[in-house]
Protein backbone atom coordinates (compact mmCIF):
# COMPACT_ATOMS: atom_id res chain seq x y z
CA UNK A 1 0.00 0.00 0.00
CA UNK A 2 2.87 2.39 0.69
CA UNK A 3 3.82 2.79 -2.98
CA UNK A 4 0.34 3.96 -3.97
CA UNK A 5 -1.04 7.40 -3.37
CA UNK A 6 -4.75 6.77 -3.85
CA UNK A 7 -7.65 4.34 -3.90
CA UNK A 8 -10.58 4.54 -6.30
CA UNK A 9 -13.85 2.76 -5.55
CA UNK A 10 -17.16 2.36 -7.34
CA UNK A 11 -20.21 0.60 -5.94
CA UNK A 12 -23.04 -0.60 -8.17
CA UNK A 13 -26.01 -2.88 -7.91
CA UNK A 14 -25.27 -5.99 -9.95
CA UNK A 15 -22.30 -7.86 -11.36
CA UNK A 16 -22.76 -6.68 -14.95
CA UNK A 17 -22.49 -3.03 -13.93
CA UNK A 18 -19.45 -3.55 -11.73
CA UNK A 19 -17.68 -5.46 -14.50
CA UNK A 20 -18.38 -2.63 -16.93
CA UNK A 21 -17.07 -0.13 -14.38
CA UNK A 22 -13.92 -2.16 -13.71
CA UNK A 23 -13.21 -2.55 -17.42
CA UNK A 24 -13.61 1.17 -18.05
CA UNK A 25 -11.48 2.05 -15.03
CA UNK A 26 -8.58 -0.17 -16.07
CA UNK A 27 -8.69 1.02 -19.69
CA UNK A 28 -8.92 4.72 -18.84
CA UNK A 29 -5.91 5.11 -16.57
CA UNK A 30 -2.77 3.48 -15.23
CA UNK A 31 -4.40 1.85 -12.21
CA UNK A 32 -4.16 -1.60 -10.72
CA UNK A 33 -7.33 -3.55 -10.06
CA UNK A 34 -7.19 -4.57 -6.41
CA UNK A 35 -10.36 -6.59 -6.25
CA UNK A 36 -14.03 -6.44 -5.51
CA UNK A 37 -16.40 -6.87 -2.61
CA UNK A 38 -19.90 -8.29 -2.72
CA UNK A 39 -21.20 -5.96 -0.06
CA UNK A 40 -24.79 -7.12 0.46
CA UNK A 41 -27.96 -7.92 -1.45
CA UNK A 42 -26.38 -7.42 -4.86
CA UNK A 43 -24.31 -4.33 -4.11
CA UNK A 44 -20.78 -4.86 -5.38
CA UNK A 45 -17.77 -2.56 -5.02
CA UNK A 46 -14.67 -2.55 -7.20
CA UNK A 47 -11.35 -1.15 -5.95
CA UNK A 48 -8.38 0.21 -7.89
CA UNK A 49 -5.15 1.82 -6.76
CA UNK A 50 -2.65 4.16 -8.36
CA UNK A 51 -1.63 7.78 -8.23
CA UNK A 52 -4.29 10.35 -7.40
CA UNK A 53 -4.80 11.60 -10.96
CA UNK A 54 -5.06 8.10 -12.38
CA UNK A 55 -7.61 7.06 -9.75
CA UNK A 56 -9.70 10.17 -10.42
CA UNK A 57 -9.64 9.48 -14.16
CA UNK A 58 -10.45 5.81 -13.62
CA UNK A 59 -13.38 6.50 -11.29
CA UNK A 60 -14.80 9.13 -13.65
CA UNK A 61 -14.58 6.65 -16.54
CA UNK A 62 -16.17 3.87 -14.51
CA UNK A 63 -19.02 6.11 -13.37
CA UNK A 64 -19.65 7.28 -16.95
CA UNK A 65 -19.63 3.69 -18.24
CA UNK A 66 -22.23 2.56 -15.70
CA UNK A 67 -24.44 5.59 -16.29
CA UNK A 68 -24.29 4.95 -20.05
CA UNK A 69 -25.69 1.44 -19.66
CA UNK A 70 -29.43 0.90 -19.89
CA UNK A 71 -30.64 0.65 -16.32
CA UNK A 72 -27.17 1.63 -15.07
CA UNK A 73 -27.31 1.52 -11.32
CA UNK A 74 -24.50 3.46 -9.69
CA UNK A 75 -24.71 3.54 -5.91
CA UNK A 76 -21.57 5.47 -4.97
CA UNK A 77 -18.00 6.31 -5.93
CA UNK A 78 -15.00 7.84 -4.20
CA UNK A 79 -11.30 8.56 -4.59
CA UNK A 80 -9.27 8.47 -1.39
CA UNK A 81 -5.96 10.29 -1.81
CA UNK A 82 -3.18 9.16 0.50
CA UNK A 83 -5.21 6.55 2.40
CA UNK A 84 -4.14 5.75 5.94
CA UNK A 85 -1.88 2.70 6.07
CA UNK A 86 -4.38 0.78 8.23
CA UNK A 87 -6.83 0.68 5.32
CA UNK A 88 -4.48 -1.91 3.88
CA UNK A 89 -5.89 -4.38 6.41
CA UNK A 90 -9.34 -4.04 4.89
CA UNK A 91 -8.18 -3.91 1.30
CA UNK A 92 -6.11 -7.06 1.67
CA UNK A 93 -9.28 -9.01 2.46
CA UNK A 94 -10.80 -8.08 -0.90
CA UNK A 95 -7.67 -8.52 -2.96
CA UNK A 96 -8.04 -10.56 -6.13
CA UNK A 97 -5.00 -12.59 -5.09
CA UNK A 98 -6.97 -13.78 -2.07
CA UNK A 99 -9.93 -14.76 -4.26
CA UNK A 100 -8.12 -16.68 -6.99
CA UNK A 101 -6.78 -20.15 -6.37
CA UNK A 102 -4.05 -21.43 -8.64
Amino acid sequence: MAKYEALGLIETFGLVFVLEAADAMCKAADVELIGYANVASGYISVLVQGDVGACKTAVEAGVAAVKAMEGGNLYSSIVIPRPHQDLGKIIKRYSITNLVTE
